[in-house]
């Protein structure tokens, strides 16, 4: 005969999820946006940032944005967080407007975390390396996309 399982009271399941909550928060979103942080103060002290912003700039310029804003792009393909992070400092720098974060905010989303789910998803499933390249491809047109529609939408 099976044994009835408890319920668990709703205080419960909600301490079990406030904890998992503040695991993700302290072992990945956190890290991620200070890292964002960091990168993005060395880069603005150091001057490399208005340089890649000078270099990046016939990319963006398209879609709207200043070239620095590439530096949001590179952060999504590792992390969104990491992502988030940028755009806060890069607007909190004054480097980027309202208008600009509106146009990054889908890229984002679109590019989110890339690298990560390449690696966890395709490795795993035994996805041959040599169509990685062509699946990062198509996260970039579909970002690229979606921020010249936003631009225009914006506009």
């Amino acid at each position: 005969m099976e044994e009835k399982k408890e319920k668990e009271l709703i205080t419960e399941v909600f301490i079990k999820g406030a904890r998992k909550g503040w695991d993700v928060a302290t072992h990945s979103t956190i890290p991620n946006v200070l890292m964002a942080f960091v990168i993005i103060y060395f880069l603005t002290a150091s001057g490399l940032l208005k340089l890649i912003g000078e270099y990046a700039g016939f990319l963006m310029s398209p879609v709207g944005l200043p070239g620095q804003a590439i530096a949001v792009l590179l952060a999504a393909f590792l992390s969104m967080g990491g992502a988030a992070g940028v755009v806060v400092a890069l607007f909190t720098a004054g480097q980027i407007t309202v208008d600009h974060v509106a146009i990054l905010i889908p890229a984002i989303i679109l590019l989110g975390s890339t690298v990560q789910y390449m690696g966890r998803i395709l490795g795993v499933l035994g996805v041959a390396s040599r169509h990685f390249g062509i699946l990062f491809l198509i996260c970039i047109i579909n970002a690229y996309c979606a921020m010249f529609v936003m631009n225009i939408l914006i506009g």
